[in-house]
Order: C-alpha cells, then structure tokens, then sequence
C-alpha cells in the first residue's frame, strides 16, 4: 500500500520530539444517524450505520476512509524506532522459504519464496535431486502483488493443472486450466468460486466443483453467499455450458463440496450450512462411463448432527473422521454397500487426546491429535492396529502428510515460536525422516526459550498457555508483553514460527498465547464450551491470561498489549470495552465488531453456529448485546491506545464493522492515548497479502506496541 504523503497541516500537528500528541491529533468527524433497531422489544441504535457501504461504490465512505488513513499514517510514520523495526523485520523476513511438496504422478511440486517475494511461487522436480523448474509465478501477474496463488488441483495423470487465481485477498477465486508439461494455458476460466476447491474425475476429461450465482452489480464484496450449486465441467467448455449435478433450492444456505473418490468410483458430496463441524454425506457411483448430470445421490448421513469428515475409501468401504460420541473424535468406516447404523466400525477409538485430522497414505491412517495444543502424530493400518509414532524435537508444530493411498512416501513439517520451519521427506515402510529443506534465518534459536503455563480462568477451568521470549528475563513486573488470543470456530492455536513474532521477542518482549475455549484443543466440549451464550467464557480465559501474567510479574496493566485478528478481533474489542484498565495497547484486527448484524454479510450467517444470532431469541440477543463491541463502547471512558487494522476488500469479515468501531471509539474515549483505524487498500481478511504489505503492517503494529508499552527495542549489534 502507498503510504498517504503528509499534508502541511498535518506535519504542523507533529511535536518537536517527533510524535503526533493526543491533543494535536483531530479525528475526522464522522457523522452520526438516527438508526434505531428493534431487537425483541429492546431498541437499540446504530449511529454509524452508514459506515456499512461498501468503500469501493460509496464515495462518502470512500472519504473517510482517505481522511482516517491520513491520520493514521502520519501518527505511525511519527513514532521512534518505527524505520529501523521495518528495516529488521526485512533482514528477518529474508530467507527462503519452503512448502511441503505433493506428488503428483511422478512429479514433485512445491512452493518456494525467495525471501522477499510478494507472493511464493510454484515449482516442480522429476526427483527431489532434481534442479527445480518454475510453474507459476503469481509475482507476474500484478504490479503490486496482491494477485495471489488461491488453489491448485492436478488431474489424475498429472497431465493438467488447475489454479485459483485470489485479486486482492477476496474470497472469491477464479480458476485457470494448463497443461502441466508444456505450461500451455487453456481457454477454460471459472469464475464465483468460493469456500471449495475442484475434484477431478479419473479419466482426467474434467472435473466436479461448487460455486455461487454471480452477485449483482454492486454487491460481489457484501452480498450474502446463497444457492451453493455442485457443477461438472468438461475441459475444453466454456462456463456455460457445466453440467448441473446437485442443488438444493429449498435450502440456499447450505453448501457442497465434491470430491471424487481415489479409485474413481464415487462422488462425494459432504453438505455443510455453518462453522460447525456438522455435515451430511451424500454419494453416487460414478464409474469410467459416467453422465455428471444423471443418475440419484444416496444420503448416507442426512442429518447435521455430527462431524463426518471423509477421508478416503477401500472400495465400498468409506472412512470419516467423526466425533459421534466421541468429543476427542474417532476414526470410523461404513460401508455403503451395507450403511446400517449397525455395521458401523469404530477404526481408531476416541483418545485422551484431541484427534485434529487424518490422512490415508500406503494403507495408513495417520492421525494427527493434540496433546495440550501440541502436534503429536500416531499412524494406525486399515484395521486399527497402530504401527508406529513421529518422533518430533520438542514443543511444536507439524503438518503435511499428505498423499494418496499407495504412496510410499509423504512431507511434512516442523516449527515451533522459536524453531524456524524444516521440511522433511518421511519413508511410511520405514518410518525414517530425511530433512528436504530447512529455513536459514537470520537468529540464533538457543537464545529463547519456550515453556507451557496452566492457569485458572474465572470458573476454575485449566486453561493452557504458551509463553515465549529471550533467555534471561527477569520477572520484575516490567516486561513489555504481547498477549495473543483467537478462542472460537473450533480452531487450535499451537506453537509455530512467525517472523514477526521473533522480531517482537528479539527486540525484548514476550509473546504468550492462551489456548482459550472456543478453540478446538480439547475436542467439542471445549469448542461448545465457548460459543453462543457461552462466548462470555473466552473473554474470561483471556482476561485471566492477563491477570496471570500480571500476578506472576511477567509484566504490567500498562506493559500489556493484545492482538487479535477475525474472532481474535472481536476477542481483542470484547475484552478492551469490558476491561479498559487492563491493558497497555490494542490491537484489534479484522475484527467481528457488531455481533447484532454479522450475519447479514458475505459469509457471516455461517457463523451463528459459533455466535447465535440476535434475531434467533432473546436468550442469544441478550448475550450478544451484552459484549458487541461496537455497542459496549461507553461514553466518557479511557481507553488503552488502539491501532485497529482491516482493510477494503474483506469479503469474509466486511470493513464496516471495524469502521463503526472505530467511530464510536472516537466518539466515545476520552483522554490522551489515540485510537486509530489503519485500512490496506487492495487487500482482504488477510490470505494472498504479499510481503511487502504484510511487512509494512507489522511494523506499524510493533512501533505503536513498543512506544505506548514502553519496549526500547534491541536490535542486533545495538
């Protein structure tokens, strides 16, 4: 993003020393409307419901944003040590970096970024000794970057690709066809894909995918996703003429997404209408003489009870992934020749320890399950018997293993807070990892250290929490910190390698990062145990993250920032509006801000299986209204510097609910910290963004964490 050049007038508000004071700082003026909703019989306004319009079509918006952004970038732009942190984020940010490669046909194809590349770029290898050839080079597609690689699909014989093409960091994608050998590009595009990628059939002719009707004019980044449709498209056709397959017109908020089957046999449809992980299965036999459009889907699951994830098939024989009763999940297998509930069998039982997801590589099953929100990998034969664990070099994070059913072999790999990533090949007859590539950052590893912590939230429940910094701190109470939270959608937060977050502990803070409810690091009771009229609880784990941290003189109220992004957004929003005195700084990005209306964008109404709705019952509404965000603001109140962050074309949580935000944020603090909003132009919810901007976003978020935390920040050799 171009930075906004400093007005006169602006540049006349900047102090002797520098920095833009509180009280030389104006705000633009937002105006405000006489918006009154009524929520079960209790009227609650919208004052800044205009700011909900979409800034690329309003030009008023359109103006608040500019007029937003040029105070906030010449505050930014202000603050001490903010040139040298983006120059050290750029030294650390340099080095190669590297995807697990996937096996396709006899080829191998991975990711590789040279280092400072906006966005990674695609190669291949006849063997792994091989020198690597480029396939795709999204860098080429667009001056500044922000046209990313958004999927990749490769027909049975490796004969063809297909890509998703992200503009921008919007949800939707467009998908281009090539011939994989020669890299000649089709005529074929797909367009208004979303949520889902593309399955192939075995003969390699086409494939099965799902998309949405087009938007109307106006409305691609803020209408509802509704009328999810399952298409075939044969290659060498246009859009137009794709085969309906499967649809649903009395259901237009469910989705679906295809996936043939390995051996080729079977469509799969699994059915999805939210977050949760709760799906209906259907499939039909497809075979080598398949008609996409004809012949009757059999319901093997029709109900939205319970998780099914599919995993692969023996025939008739299909496995899942499943939490029916089993919180922690099991491994099960039906076979569709016989589906009774009856002949239903459990394949790897539910185990202490949280199942998070499962591949079928050489006839194996590996699991992959979460000990205290750490990767552990167990592998288990088509029957059960377990055949051997991956041993890992401490406290991290794995994932890979991906490949199909034959393969002899797999990729995966490691990191930790501290640990920068390695890439490895793994031998599944011996079980033996050979390190393929490992990232050379510019750090030395042995001086941090990382431990695990449990804590008491406000009911007694054990909450887990990673703590990471430099060696040799001592806790007197005066660390700057950076507490760090999601807790929500059933997604883990586990110990991994972020550039960013080693800059912040290299220049002398801590980094922690609470395991809250809401997340998935203990199965489906602890996801459920921070959702709907539960939510309050994440906010608690959190808050009591911070007052532990307090009490163990890891840090201060004023030496406590907190971050978070999406849920973590709202996280960030809930906590400061409910405890102001608490913490130091705020940043609050990408966040779900009006937890009374979220639902009436994009892909917002999924989320009532994690938030409820306010329009559903009292009950739900009461819960939601007493921690939005947006209307928990109180006039008059002091509230820690704030540096909110979106960006213009978020199609999955729309700008507008931090622009309200931060509008009545400015309306309502009284005091001298500044709360500002930064808004990236030509950027989403955060997937494609390329490196420059992400570099450039992380060290406004460090300069302003480290000047209001007080963070005199080292740097090497200083």
């Amino acid at each position: 993003m171009k930075r906004w050049f400093l007005t006169a007038a602006l540049l006349g508000c900047i102090s002797l020393n520098g920095l833009m004071t509180a009280q030389e700082m104006t705000y633009p003026e937002t105006r405000t409307v006489d918006v009154v909703d009524d929520y079960h019989g209790v009227m609650v306004p919208d004052w800044f419901q205009w700011l909900e319009n979409d800034v690329r079509v309003d030009e008023e918006v359109a103006q608040w944003v500019e007029a937003q952004n040029k105070v906030t970038f010449a505050y930014l732009e202000s603050l001490p040590y903010r040139k040298e942190i983006e120059a050290r984020m750029t030294e650390l940010w340099d080095y190669e970096k590297y995807g697990t490669p996937s096996k396709v046909a006899d080829t191998y194809y991975f990711s590789k970024n040279d280092g400072l590349q906006n966005q990674n770029v695609l190669y291949r290898m006849d063997t792994l000794e091989s020198e690597p050839v480029m396939v795709l080079d999204p860098n080429t597609w667009s001056e500044d970057g922000t046209i990313a690689l958004g999927g990749l699909s490769f027909s049975d014989d490796g004969q063809y690709m297909a890509y998703g093409i992200q503009d921008g960091g919007t949800d939707w994608r467009t998908w281009r066809i090539m011939k994989a050998a020669s890299l000649e590009l089709l005529d074929d595009e797909l367009k208004w894909l979303k949520f889902g990628g593309i399955s192939w059939t075995l003969d390699n002719a086409g494939f099965y995918y799902s998309r949405f009707p087009e938007p109307a004019e106006g409305e691609t980044f803020q209408s509802t996703n509704l009328n999810n449709k399952i298409y075939y498209h044969r290659l060498g056709t246009p859009q137009s003429e794709d085969v309906l397959v499967y649809e649903d017109p009395g259901n237009p908020e469910w989705g679906f997404i295809p996936t043939v089957t390995e051996d080729g046999d079977y469509l799969v449809i699994t059915v999805w209408k939210g977050t949760d992980d709760r799906y209906q299965i259907y499939y039909k036999a497809i075979g080598p003489d398949h008609k996409p459009g004809e012949g009757e889907f059999v319901k093997l699951i029709d109900h939205f009870e319970n998780e099914y994830s599919y995993i692969g098939n023996d025939g008739s024989l299909f496995y899942f992934q499943t939490n029916l009763d089993a919180p922690n999940r099991r491994v099960i297998a039906i076979d569709v020749a016989s589906p009774e509930r009856k002949n239903w069998r459990t394949i790897v039982p539910e185990a202490e320890e949280t199942l998070s997801g499962v591949s079928l590589v050489n006839d194996t099953l590996i699991c992959d399950y979460l000990k205290d929100a750490v990767t552990q990998i167990r592998m288990f034969d088509r029957e059960g018997n377990h055949v051997r664990d991956v041993i890992f070099p401490g406290i991290g994070t794995a994932s890979g293993f991906g490949g199909e059913k034959d393969d002899t072999e797999t990729f995966y790999s490691f990191s930790s807070f501290a640990t920068a990533p390695r890439v490895y090949q793994y031998d599944m007859k011996s079980g033996e990892s050979r390190l393929f590539r490992e990232a050379t950052v510019d750090f030395d590893p042995d001086d941090y250290e990382v431990r695990q912590v449990f804590y008491e939230s406000k009911d007694g429940t054990r909450v887990p929490m990673f703590i990471a910094n430099k060696k040799g701190i001592v806790l007197n109470g005066k660390n700057p910190t950076l507490l760090y939270g999601y807790g929500g959608f059933n997604i883990s937060l586990t110990p991994s390698f972020n550039v960013a977050r080693l800059q912040w502990m290299e220049m002398g803070g801590v980094f922690a990062v609470p395991n809250l409810r809401g997340g998935g690091e203990y199965g489906e009771t602890w996801h459920k145990a921070g959702t709907k009229i539960n939510k309050q609880n994440v906010f608690n784990d959190f808050i009591a993250a911070a007052e532990w941290l307090i009490a163990n003189k890891y840090t201060s109220p004023e030496q406590l920032g907190i971050h978070g992004g999406s849920n973590g957004g709202l996280l960030v929003g809930a906590c400061m509006t409910q405890r102001p005195d608490l913490f130091g700084a705020c940043l609050p990005a990408v966040g779900v801000m009006d937890m009374l209306k979220f639902q009436n964008w994009t892909a917002g109404r999924y989320w009532v299986d994690d938030y409820g709705a306010a329009t559903a019952s009292k009950e739900e509404f009461d819960a939601l209204y007493a921690y939005s965000p947006y209307h928990n603001l109180k006039d008059g109140t002091k509230y820690p510097p704030t540096l909110i962050t979106t960006a213009d074309t978020d199609d999955r949580v729309v700008p507008g609910h931090s622009f309200k935000f931060a509008a009545r944020l400015q309306q309502t603090h009284e005091g001298d910290n500044p709360v500002l909003i930064r808004i990236e132009t030509r950027a989403g919810h955060g997937s494609g963004k390329p490196t420059a901007m992400l570099i450039e976003e992380a060290a406004d978020q460090w300069a302003f964490l480290a000047y209001h935390l007080g963070l005199e920040p080292k740097f090497p050799g200083g």
